[in-house]
């Protein structure tokens, strides 16, 4: 094997694939290592299964609206294990497709885990290679519980490993994972329990939209402890058991998921010995260019702990080998604007401030404008389902610099709504822009 390479990229997930297949097309000799399936955690337990499930509970959804559409529809069963081998086997064709990928831009792939050990060099099993450049891109992993018991649990990551759909599962955990599997459970089925430590799910998203979720989180039928701490998991002859903060008991759970945030994948790569600095949590601490203390040692994704979102690892690696090799010595990726969307039923999409966050920043300069509606779709069903929007603005010009929305077709709609916070929209941009009727995205253009 060559030993070697301008580049060494440590981490086959979206970052790391991204930066290898940039830097290796503008000729830099390039090396990717990964022991495990390539694609990382978007690929293999994150973003595209999970995408695939979501799917699978809208399904759901519809077939319990047709009669309300004046459809006959009767469904005789739904297979688990067919969706799940369907997924699965959709995920393997596209680590089959990475793997070509990289083969066919000339990225050296070694199979291992990496470890630093400084002056370019990094050791794969005993054997070392060398790069004047080094990136780091080992994502990131579940956080597992410490209480006692813990172990009757499984994680995200676990959860794409069920060999059936639980009858009743409780989930710790009030993030957008917690979020996204309590409704896909709930919809294909199951009891669901979640249990958010603070007040609401989704803290670090817009009030309204916080509001909106918990909402029609409760009219499906999933049971939400707020401000409740899980301390113990039992296991019971009725399931198990989860004992929490205020004395509260909830039992008879056939699966518990334990939804407590990611944390970085750096265990082994021997950043102390190396000198890379790290934070308290064990993140990657970069500048805006992704340069690590250490010089021709970078880092990209989510092992960095900024946005850890795929489209954002990826947007990093390459701009950083548009950097490095690509001639634009400037290139770096702007951490600010970015979109986000929580595959919630109905899902959330988000880009910018908070509203809070804006009345922080601007104070008395901020202007906020906010609707819920009834989208058409649910105008005559029998479910009743709000869509929420929100803009908010700052200063006389009225700037957009946040929005918000929750209903069908968010998630869709807010990649267009982003380029035109991006590019310093106003509100009277949005309100001279013709809506398009009758649509959800309407909304946000006629807004008073």
């Amino acid at each position: 094997m060559q030993r070697k390479f301008d580049l060494i990229v440590v981490g086959g997930g979206s970052g790391g694939i991204a930066m290898a297949n940039r830097a290796s097309s503008y000729g830099a000799k390039t090396a990717l290592i990964e022991a495990g399936r390539l694609g990382g955690t978007c690929v293999n337990v994150g973003c595209v299964p999970k995408k695939i499930m979501w799917n699978a509970a809208a399904i759901a959804h519809v077939l319990d609206e047709a009669g309300d559409y004046g459809f006959t529809a009767r469904v005789e069963k739904f297979d688990w294990a067919a969706l799940r081998k369907s997924r699965d086997d959709y995920v393997a064709w596209l680590n089959g497709r990475y793997q070509a990928g990289l083969e066919k831009n000339g990225v050296t792939i070694v199979r291992g885990r990496g470890r630093l050990e400084g002056g370019g060099t990094v050791a794969v099993d005993g054997t070392r290679l060398h790069a004047p450049h080094i990136a780091i891109a080992t994502g990131g992993r579940p956080i597992l519980p410490s209480w006692k018991g813990a172990e009757l649990g499984i994680d995200s990551d676990g959860f794409f490993e069920l060999e059936r759909l639980p009858r009743r599962v409780g989930i710790a955990g009030a993030g957008y994972v917690a979020v996204e599997l309590a409704g896909v459970m709930r919809a294909l089925g199951s009891e669901v329990v979640l249990f958010a430590r603070r007040a609401s799910v989704l803290m670090g998203f817009d009030e309204m939209l916080r509001e909106a979720v918990m909402r029609e989180m409760t009219a499906e039928g999933i049971e939400i402890h707020v401000d409740t701490r899980v301390e113990e998991a039992v296991r019971e002859p009725g399931g198990i058991a989860l004992r929490c903060t205020g004395g509260l008991r909830v039992a008879g759970f056939d699966c518990v998921l334990w939804a407590l945030g990611r944390g970085p994948s750096v265990a082994e790569l021997g950043l102390a010995a190396a000198g890379v600095r790290t934070d308290a949590a064990g993140h990657v601490v970069t500048d805006e260019f992704q340069c690590t203390n250490v010089p021709g040692v970078y880092a990209v994704g989510d092992v960095t702990g900024r946005e850890a979102l795929t489209p954002v690892a990826i947007a990093a690696g390459r701009r950083l080998a548009d950097r490095l090799w690509g001639g634009r010595p400037e290139r770096k990726l702007a951490y600010e604007n970015i979109p986000t969307v929580i595959f919630s039923h109905p899902p959330v999409g988000a880009v910018g401030l908070t509203e809070a966050q804006a009345r922080e920043r601007h104070g008395d300069a901020v202007k906020v404008y906010r609707t819920e509606f009834t989208p058409l779709y649910h105008a005559f069903t029998r479910k009743k389902s709000r869509a929420a929007m929100k803009l908010v603005t700052v200063g006389a010009e009225e700037r957009i610099v946040g929005c918000h929305a929750f209903g069908p077709g968010s998630d869709e709609m807010l990649q267009g709504f982003a380029v035109a916070v991006r590019m310093g929209a106003t509100k009277r941009d949005f309100d001279d822009t013709v809506a398009i009727h009758p649509t959800s995205a309407e909304e946000m253009v006629t807004m008073r």
